[in-house]
């Protein structure tokens, strides 16, 4: 039986803030992906008809220099025996790479992390990824091809212009590549900036197209039911961002318990959807096992 949760706008606020959340209404160590179940999942199994896998991890390459003065990860080859080799990664942050946000990697200021934990030991054992890690993250997956669609219409799009990106246009989006959104899809969003950084690795990195920060993204992500969002940008929302629209991290991580998936590889996948004029596939995501961990390499997949 399918529990019926309440619309975004008649969710409690929290105080001082502004911000509506979800404490009450999903499990804590699992937020929005508690959307998916086994009828999502054999749904989004049905929709793969070529039999073709794509990545979305970016090559740790890409990023010589990590965004945000994030260490680079230094990877050594060590003679483990005679015969044998291993691998040995020194630094690695996963948020420099393809990589998701947990639920522990942002509070809502005074009032905690998703659930309303405040003591970070505390909310890294009941929102740490490896309660991800076990459950998986697996269903259908969508992908709005924003980029695609400007230069299309617009002949024009610049991904580091700082462009937001609102509900209205993703709704023209979804409604030109006919899909209607159903409830647990894992979204994505490509605003073709990872590409662009490709061309210009050395740029000093200020702005980006990403998702419009304000509270209409957030209801419209909460009323369809989205388990999880994710861009080929640094930070799903747009930035520099502005003021009036506010932060949609905290809107989304520590008060509906919707986690984002950030730096995705999306342009391959944008290619073999626009040539099977098809939008959906069947995305899978392992999170790391790690014992409280706040964030995981991305691990994404998606097959079409």
């Amino acid at each position: 039986m399918t529990l019926i949760l309440p619309s975004y706008d008649e969710l409690p606020v929290l105080g001082g803030l502004g911000v509506r959340h979800s404490w009450e209404v999903l499990p804590h160590d699992q937020g929005t992906l508690s959307f998916i179940g086994e009828e999502q999942i054999r749904y989004g199994a049905a929709t793969v008809t070529k039999g073709r896998s794509y990545s979305l991890s970016e090559p740790f390459d890409t990023f010589a220099q990590p965004l945000f003065g994030r260490d680079a990860i230094r990877h050594d080859i060590v003679e483990a025996g005679r015969n044998e080799v291993e691998d040995v990664l020194h630094g690695f942050n996963p948020q420099a790479y393809s990589q998701i946000d947990g639920l522990a990697h942002v509070r809502a200021r005074e009032h905690g992390f998703y659930g309303g934990y405040t003591d970070l030991d505390e909310a890294r054992d009941r929102l740490g990824m490896h309660h991800w890690a076990a459950r998986t993250i697996v269903g259908r997956g969508v992908l709005v091809d924003v980029h695609g669609y400007r230069l299309a219409h617009d002949g024009d799009d610049d991904p580091m212009r700082g462009s937001p990106i609102a509900v209205d246009e993703l709704e023209l989006v979804l409604d030109e590549q006919g899909v209607t959104l159903r409830r647990g899809d894992i979204l994505l969003i490509r605003t073709g900036w990872l590409e662009a950084f490709r061309k210009s690795p050395d740029i000093s990195v200020t702005a980006w197209n990403g998702l419009y920060a304000g509270e209409d993204t957030a209801r419209f992500l909460w009323n369809h039911k989205i388990a999880i969002v994710g861009t080929d940008n640094p930070a799903v929302e747009d930035a520099p961002g502005s003021r009036d629209a506010g932060s949609l991290h905290r809107r989304l991580l520590p008060s509906l318990g919707l986690s984002l998936m950030e730096l995705l590889r999306l342009d391959e996948l944008a290619a073999a959807c626009t040539e099977a004029n098809r939008w959906e596939f069947f995305f899978t995501a392992a999170p790391l096992p790690v014992q409280g961990a706040v964030s995981s390499p991305a691990n994404a997949l998606a097959v079409v």
